[in-house]
């Protein structure tokens, strides 16, 4: 008899702590609604929006900065001593593989190009010999050895010549000038260096009349048509940050740009630097300058997109304002992510509903008068 009033009285209580339960979810669940009239609303100036579907936000816009890999500049430097004649061009000039960059004078020139003449004239000299050493030979006239001797000699006057045209590839003159000295032409007062490649123009050390030393810088050529972009990003925001398979489009500019990585060291404006090889729009792009960017965010998670003042904070806890038809309801939702005036959350909402998006703090207020979160 006792056992049984035992599970009889357990019984009643277990019914008695679901009553209470029930009781204070509707409590707390009708404490998140108040009445808010047509005639209140259009008074305060509260704006609906009306929900559509889940949808991701553009992302976050970044400052970056335009930067040339360092495999797309090259130096153009002086092949010889000499002084600097004429530039034939400009800084941020844009030029193409073989224009001529600027005219130097130099004695070294004319000492290569004499070596030349020397080496290319001893060099015939000792092919006649030769040719008249085999046909004595074929004669029976002179011994082998002396064919043998002619060969040598021929072969070293060869190899002269060889070097000394090698020196003037070296110095920059073409092979035509070349070939004109070999044989017997005319000889070049000066040397006109030429681009090895298509670019611009970044900087000219050179002026005319500098007295430059071989080897010594006189023209930065940048090949722009691949840039990358140094996006500044908080270090508080690097994990929100997509990498791998993303894109990063330009605010302002048609420009799109492929994620390499972030960098490992943070700035003393806490920022860490993500580098992003610029795939289009390069042509729109000047070195050195800042453009704002959009850098995808990582997560994947479904979320509704709405405006920043939607969202109200109350007791550490994110909520919209749903209508309903006897005014609204403050509805719990997850803050996923944010970008300028957007911000992506996630709760019990479905498309078709309408949240305040205006005149927000008021409503607050109303709900917070009716009892809310408290």
């Amino acid at each position: 008899m006792s056992h049984r009033l035992t599970r009889r009285a357990l019984l009643r209580c277990a019914q008695g702590l679901f009553a209470l339960t029930a009781a204070c979810t509707a409590s707390a669940q009708k404490s998140n609604d108040f009445a808010v009239t047509p005639a209140q609303m259009q008074s305060l100036g509260v704006r609906l929006l009306k929900l559509e579907q889940p949808a991701a936000i553009g992302g976050q816009a970044f400052p970056a900065r335009v930067v040339l890999p360092p495999s797309q500049e090259y130096v153009l430097s002086a092949p010889l001593a000499g002084v600097v004649d004429q530039l034939l061009v400009s800084e941020n000039d844009t030029v193409q593989a073989g224009q001529a960059l600027l005219r130097l004078v130099s004695p070294e020139l004319g000492e290569l190009q004499l070596k030349l003449s020397e080496a290319a004239s001893k060099g015939r000299l000792s092919q006649a010999t030769l040719k008249r050493e085999q046909m004595l030979f074929a004669d029976g006239i002179v011994p082998q050895r002396r064919v043998q001797e002619a060969e040598s000699t021929a072969a070293e006057d060869q190899a002269r010549q060889r070097h000394a045209e090698a020196a003037l590839r070296l110095a920059g003159m073409d092979a035509a000038a070349i070939k004109r000295v070999a044989e017997g032409g005319a000889m070049q007062d000066a040397l006109v260096l030429r681009a090895r490649a298509p670019g611009v123009v970044v900087k000219l050390e050179a002026k005319p009349g500098l007295r430059a030393q071989g080897a010594d810088a006189l023209v930065r050529i940048a090949d722009t048509r691949k840039l990358w972009l140094d996006i500044q990003v908080p270090v508080d925001r690097q994990a929100q940050i997509a990498t791998k398979g993303a894109s990063v489009t330009g605010v302002d500019r048609e420009v799109t740009a492929t994620p390499l990585g972030f960098g490992a060291t943070v700035s003393d404006s806490q920022t860490v630097m993500l580098r992003a090889q610029v795939t289009r729009g390069a042509q729109t792009l000047r070195l050195g300058e800042f453009v704002q960017v959009r850098v995808p965010f990582a997560s994947t998670e479904e979320g509704w997109p709405v405006p920043v003042p939607a969202v109200v904070r109350q007791d550490d806890k994110a909520y919209v304002f749903v209508r309903t038809e006897q005014g609204f309801t403050a509805l719990p939702v997850t803050v996923l992510d944010s970008a300028g005036q957007s911000v992506r959350v996630k709760g019990a909402l479905r498309a078709g509903q309408e949240i305040a998006i205006g005149s927000v703090i008021a409503l607050k207020s109303a709900w917070l008068g009716k009892g809310g979160s408290n």
